[in-house]
């Protein structure tokens, strides 16, 4: 079967709206009389709500949570740039959509629930399945939305959208009511969800999913012991044979080449190519003006994350052990690293042999997360494929073949996720990548496991686990031998988990979620400077402590006087 297939039905379901609506406002109110009659038409329905995660105030922009981090930087709305320099408000366009997108996930979720529920025409198993995956994802969507808001008003498919649309006033339910009603429908999913499904729905929410995502829930709650519960259940298959396993090449799982790996266990299905532009932003956003379409980097690495990296042998890397005095001096730095250019052609370049070398001996990860100085990247240039290098030089120009900062800013861009050439003509629109997006995969589940093993007071089974991530990518294991490894307590654990799930998952957006519930997001932003390579400052981040939640909108409080606002808001 056609790996494209869901996809395919999808496309199929939102050429239809024109006839049922699926995609109106408010809620997509689509009337059981012309809709919801057959099983066909129910799987539409669902697979509606699984286009809302692609839309970018949902989790389409998900990739960009990391510039509110130490992995990342931005400077406009798509880059989170308000958040970074803390001017945001409770009117701030990102605020106000992120709210209103996640509830309108919420809502077409209920509406999908409450029609299904009532037909006659579907078997009760069949049934479940469908309702299985839409209080998946409305579980998806409440996790994502009490993360940033904390609080929130819940609202089930008991709500007549109809005849409630313009009255919906509950108040802010407690983060326990909270947690209980996504851990209910998360019950329910892996009550009635398989373990698979055939080719042609390659994508669909499974039990293994579920089970992934209750994990997690139980984590952020600190719930230790009922997280490691759900994590074995999928990693070691206690009760079903779930197939889960990691990608031989971590590279290949952020391109077309491997979007359909057993270590995928829940991943927005991405698609293009003409007439099918139904894919996230990657390109656009994290992709450079040498990248198809010509695009932004509203989302770049930040330089202080690139020298993160542990060298190949797992020891900390250091800049001044190859260039004395790196790390303070400036005029050191630009020595080392810039070039000189007159329309293309180089007049003065650093010892690139050295930094390759320097770049080469460091975690693999690096090389295949980020594009580092003088290496290469297959970009698109006057409508075709052109090799293109990252130099560090002033008036660099993808019409030379080089990689153009759109900022002009002197840093590393991201490889990860950023389309190569078109991708041998998949790619026809560059708000829509054709990349699978993982928000559940196999590694993310083992350093989980590992934390609630390592908070449980399990140490040697939390070095299993996260030895196995780091492994992947042939990285020495922790407690291996070399004294730079060595492990012996909780609170070293805790800051190798840090390390590594910062290095496995990013741009991928959930460094930002853990430093929140580690209570860490002010260590590496209050008052922080990002700089260029060359130790230029780009952006000051302006974290205060009330900035830990954002502020519910004050639209929103306006047409519902019960919800009360965050603190400090």
């Amino acid at each position: 079967m056609n790996r494209f297939a869901i996809l395919i039905l999808l496309a199929g379901v939102l050429s239809l709206t024109s006839c049922y609506k699926l995609d109106t406002e408010p809620y997509s109110q689509v009337s059981a009389n012309t809709f919801w009659q057959n099983e066909d038409q129910a799987l539409a329905g669902v697979l509606g709500v699984y286009n809302d995660l692609k839309k970018e105030n949902t989790f389409g922009l998900q990739f960009s949570y990391d510039c509110l981090t130490d992995i990342g930087l931005g400077y406009d709305p798509p880059g989170l740039g308000d958040v970074i320099s803390g001017t945001f408000t409770d009117r701030t366009a990102l605020v106000v959509d992120r709210w209103q997108a996640g509830y309108d996930l919420i809502q077409r979720s209920n509406h999908a629930i409450g029609q299904i529920q009532q037909m006659t025409s579907i078997d009760e198993q069949t049934k479940n399945v469908f309702i299985g995956e839409l209080r998946f994802l409305r579980a998806l969507m409440y996790f994502q939305l009490t993360n940033l808001f904390g609080e929130l008003p819940l609202y089930d498919e008991s709500v007549d959208l109809n005849k409630d649309f313009s009255n919906l006033a509950n108040p802010r339910s407690s983060l326990a009511d909270v947690q209980q009603f996504i851990l209910a429908d998360l019950d329910f999913a892996i009550a009635n969800l398989p373990v698979s499904y055939d080719d042609k729905h390659y994508g669909r929410v499974t039990k293994g999913a579920a089970y992934a995502l209750r994990g997690k829930v139980y984590l952020y709650a600190k719930e230790w012991k009922s997280a490691i519960q759900d994590f074995e259940e999928i990693v070691y298959n206690k009760s079903n044979s779930y197939g889960y396993t990691l990608a031989t090449n971590y590279a290949s799982l952020f391109t077309m080449e491997d979007d359909q790996s057993a270590e995928m266990i829940f991943a927005i299905q991405n698609m293009g190519g003409t007439g099918f532009s139904y894919g996230m932003p990657m390109a656009f956003y994290m992709g450079t003006r040498s990248t198809f379409g010509s695009d932004w980097n509203n989302v770049l690495p930040s330089t202080r994350f690139a020298d993160s990296y542990e060298n190949k042998d797992g020891s900390p890397f250091d800049w001044d052990a190859y260039f004395p005095n790196y790390n303070e001096d400036n005029a050191v730095k630009k020595s080392a690293m810039m070039a000189t250019q007159n329309n293309g052609t180089l007049t003065q370049v650093p010892d690139t042999a050295k930094l390759r070398q320097i770049y080469a001996n460091r975690d693999p990860r690096m090389n295949q997360t980020l594009i580092v100085p003088y290496s290469y990247y297959l970009g698109w240039n006057a409508n075709a494929e052109r090799e293109m290098q990252l130099v560090l030089a002033t008036g660099v120009n993808e019409n030379f073949g080089q990689i153009r900062n759109n900022r002009g800013w002197l840093t590393y861009v991201w490889r990860k996720f950023v389309p190569e050439g078109n991708l041998k003509g998949s790619l026809t629109d560059r708000a829509h990548t054709p990349i699978n997006f993982p928000l559940i995969r196999l590694a993310d589940v083992l350093l989980m496991l590992s934390e609630a093993y390592n908070e449980d007071g399990q140490l040697t089974n939390a070095i299993t686990e996260l030895n196995k991530v780091r492994a992947r990518s042939s990285m020495p294991g922790l407690n291996s031998g070399a004294p730079f490894l060595a492990v012996t307590s909780k609170t070293e654990m805790q800051e190798r988990i840090s390390h590594e799930r910062k290095i496995e998952l990013a741009a991928e957006g959930w460094r930002y979620f853990d430093l929140k519930r580690w209570n860490q997001l002010s260590d590496v932003s209050t008052g922080f400077i990002e700089k260029s390579i060359m130790g230029d400052n780009l952006v000051t981040r302006g974290y205060q402590s009330r900035h830990k939640l954002w502020p519910i909108p004050g639209a929103e409080r306006e047409l519902n006087p019960n919800l009360t606002q965050n603190e400090g808001w």
